[in-house]
């Protein structure tokens, strides 16, 4: 019974995420900076992403990096603030995330992730 009402809610709290999702997609007027960024922290809030496991992602990410170490400390800085981490090992997957690709050292001024 107690698993019946868990499926329930779970399932509840999905319709809900895809009516709030097609209702923001649905909405062809233009809100002010403000209003969208309220509207997207209250989307977040709702359902919000489970956190990643970084250890396990960053071992994967740096495993073939000759600097291991100094990669596998700076990986895990960015996917705790970001919670992601692009797939492979590989610069070409960093556009995956967004928060990850761009972060950047703020004394050199290069990319801060690897």
């Amino acid at each position: 019974m107690k698993k019946t009402k868990t499926l329930l809610l779970l399932f509840l709290l999905l319709v809900l995420a895809v009516a709030v999702d097609a209702a923001a997609a649905a909405d062809p007027q233009p809100q002010p900076q403000a209003q969208q960024q309220h509207r997207i922290m209250r989307t977040r809030s709702l359902l919000q992403a489970p956190k990643l496991d970084c250890h396990g992602a960053c071992l994967g990410r740096c495993g073939n990096n000759w600097k291991n170490e100094m990669c596998n400390k700076m990986c895990n800085v960015c996917c705790n603030r970001c919670n992601c981490v692009p797939p492979g090992t590989g610069q070409d997957t960093r556009h995956l995330c967004p928060c990850y690709d761009t972060m950047v050292n703020p004394h050199t001024g290069k990319l801060k992730c690897p």
